[in-house]
């Protein structure tokens, strides 16, 4: 209790410092900063809309609150009153959803369509041959190289008479888009070639531990790992799996096992009034992100440059304030798209699951940050590579596709080579520690 009592001082202590000291930033250095603009939260405040990310968002979401409104009337109504199935839901998902990538990329839906029809092809001839993941990996890995080498193609490539669709491209650049869709195709070709094969999922050994299916309900692993009938590897299914709406600009990213079986049946681990008070939840959040751009001006330091000219313990205060506005931005955007799948009857993970200060070590921040993308690259990429059996080399393959899906910048190499380089130590560090305490309870038991 002595420890408990002294942590949570120290706490108390810690935070009254970062606030007192961010807020003195804030007033003595808001003449210097870039991107604040008048506020309305608070009277004569200025607020920091420095990020660019959070700018969009946040200006585009009265719109993006009225799609949401019109797709989600248009699904459930859809199942409700003409109780359509698989097909039929991915038909009209396919319908509403490529209305909505009209608005953001045009014409240049032509090359979305095109690289996904090919992909497609490509799964079906190649997923029963022992060449599938060297060939599936080529074909994904060089189309998302490709599309930022080109910045998304130009239509006059294709000939002059083509020219006049460079003219109608959207208001969203599709190939930055794209990078989702590719998780998505390479999840619909794996889940596609093992769908024949001998599960690795104890289902059985799962349940024990899951209180979600020990209630009778299915939980989102289940849903992952279980292998959908071959009639819904369609191309209808196929297409409206990789252009749905609700999670088609940013994730969360969902497995076209998990998509293709709650066609026909929606998510039941949430009621109406869990996602009503998930909705009530996420308004509470964004006036906490509000309140905070409104008083501490974190990402204007860093995007003005003002942060070289502070104290080290200044530039801590920031680059601490700067983590967590960053936290909190992806919480907003990613539970925001996931409320509206919810409310249109498909469960997706939560992408951040768990606080950034109550993450202690790379690995459990990296299990909670995009967590959704975590889960994707465990799947299809690490245990593939042969799993914890060769941990230290697979991080190296995993973080250097996570940098060239992000961006072709060698700035993001770097960075994950220096991710990896700090990982190791760790891992090694947790292994002996693991094996050290094996070692004593077997010598306790003898």
């Amino acid at each position: 209790m002595k420890e408990l009592g002294f942590l949570i001082v120290y706490a108390a202590a810690f935070y009254a410092f970062i606030i007192h000291r961010s807020l003195l930033l804030s007033r003595d250095h808001h003449s210097k900063l870039f991107g604040l603009r008048p506020g309305w939260l608070l009277p004569n405040s200025l607020n920091d809309v420095s990020d660019a990310q959070w700018r969009n968002f946040r200006g585009n979401l009265p719109l993006l609150s009225v799609v949401l409104a019109i797709f989600a009337f248009v699904a459930n109504m859809s199942r409700a009153y003409f109780h359509f199935k698989a097909r039929g839901m991915s038909v009209i998902w396919l319908l509403i959803s490529l209305i909505y990538l009209s608005y953001l990329h045009g014409a240049c839906i032509i090359f979305i369509l095109t690289i996904a029809s090919i992909n497609f092809l490509l799964v079906k001839i190649v997923a029963r041959t022992k060449y599938f993941s060297f060939v599936f990996w080529i074909f994904n890995i060089f189309f998302l190289l490709c599309n930022r080498i080109y910045e998304g193609y130009s239509f006059s490539v294709f000939g002059q008479h083509w020219a006049y669709l460079d003219n109608f491209r959207g208001t969203f650049r599709w190939h930055i888009c794209f990078n989702f869709v590719a998780l998505r195709m390479i999840s619909f070709g794996y889940d596609y070639h093992w769908a024949n094969q001998a599960s690795r999922f104890d289902y059985e050994k799962h349940t024990q531990r899951c209180h979600i299916c020990k209630s009778g309900k299915t939980c989102y692993q289940v849903l992952q790992e279980r292998s959908v009938p071959n009639d819904k590897f369609s191309f209808s299914v196929y297409l409206s799996y990789l252009v749905y709406a609700p999670i088609y600009v940013t994730g969360p990213i969902l497995s076209f096992n998990a998509f293709a079986s709650q066609l026909n049946v929606p998510q039941n681990n949430f009621s109406p009034t869990d996602v009503a008070w998930y909705g009530v939840r996420w308004i509470f959040n964004f006036v906490l992100m509000e309140l905070i751009t409104h008083l501490f001006y974190y990402n204007a330091f860093a995007i003005s440059g003002m942060w070289k000219h502070l104290s080290p313990m200044d530039v801590f205060i920031i680059g601490y304030g700067v983590l967590n506005f960053m936290w909190l931005k992806f919480f907003l955007i990613w539970r925001y798209f996931r409320l509206w799948s919810l409310i249109c009857g498909i469960e997706v993970p939560e992408n951040m699951p768990r606080c950034i200060n109550n993450c202690y070590n790379l690995e459990s921040f990296w299990k909670n940050w995009h967590a959704s993308y975590n889960k994707w690259l465990v799947r299809y990429m690490y245990i593939p590579l042969g799993g914890s059996q060769r941990k230290l080399l697979n991080i190296w393959v995993i973080f250097t596709f996570v940098a060239i899906w992000h961006d072709l910048e060698w700035k993001l190499l770097s960075w994950a080579w220096l991710t990896c380089l700090f990982f190791v130590p760790e891992m090694v560090f947790k292994a002996t520690a693991n094996s050290f305490q094996v070692g004593l309870l077997t010598c306790s038991v003898t």
